[in-house]
């Protein structure tokens, strides 16, 4: 059975300093992204491109997609293998190129995460549960370029004894 998602959300430019877009140096890359009853995120583009750098860029929105999704579908595995994960760190990377026509464009994007895990450790287990949340994580799905794991596995005992693998 197939289902269909929607998904809606504005994202509205505040960037006008005054003369619009007139002049390229004339105007802020300045947006915010609206999602009906959540907190605005405020967005520009990346400093490279004239942003602010103090707001996200659609870049990292992009790397941060890709690292929830992950996450989630990872904990909802371990959760349906009794695998007991108490604590998920992710320090995701991404590597964009522009390209001779001014554009860019995403090559590779690599998932660092650390993940503290309870009991006894089965790393192929824990291994194929990240292959497989890769498999099943919607954004990944729709990306034209690799997504890598590299993740750090801590165990701890039931009294809270760390150990690192």
């Amino acid at each position: 059975m197939s289902r269909q998602h929607n998904y809606t959300l504005t994202v509205m430019w505040t960037g006008n300093t005054g003369t619009g877009t007139s002049n390229y140096k004339e105007f802020e890359r300045s947006h915010i992204i609206k999602v009906n009853g959540k907190n605005d995120i405020l967005g520009s583009s990346d400093p490279a491109f004239r942003g602010d750098k103090t707001k996200h860029n659609p870049e990292e929105l992009l790397l941060a997609s890709i690292s929830s999704c992950h996450m989630l579908w990872y904990l909802h595995l371990c959760a349906v293998e009794g695998i007991i994960v108490t604590n998920y760190v992710d320090t995701a990377t991404g590597i964009m190129i522009e390209t001779a026509n001014g554009g860019g464009k995403f090559t590779e994007v690599t998932l660092n995460p650390t993940v503290t895990i309870t009991g006894i450790l089965n790393i192929e287990m824990a291994n194929e549960l990240h292959k497989k949340a890769n498999e099943l994580c919607f954004v990944a799905n729709s990306l034209n370029f690799p997504v890598h794991h590299n993740p750090v596995y801590i165990t701890t005992s039931e009294s809270g004894r760390k150990t690192n693998r």
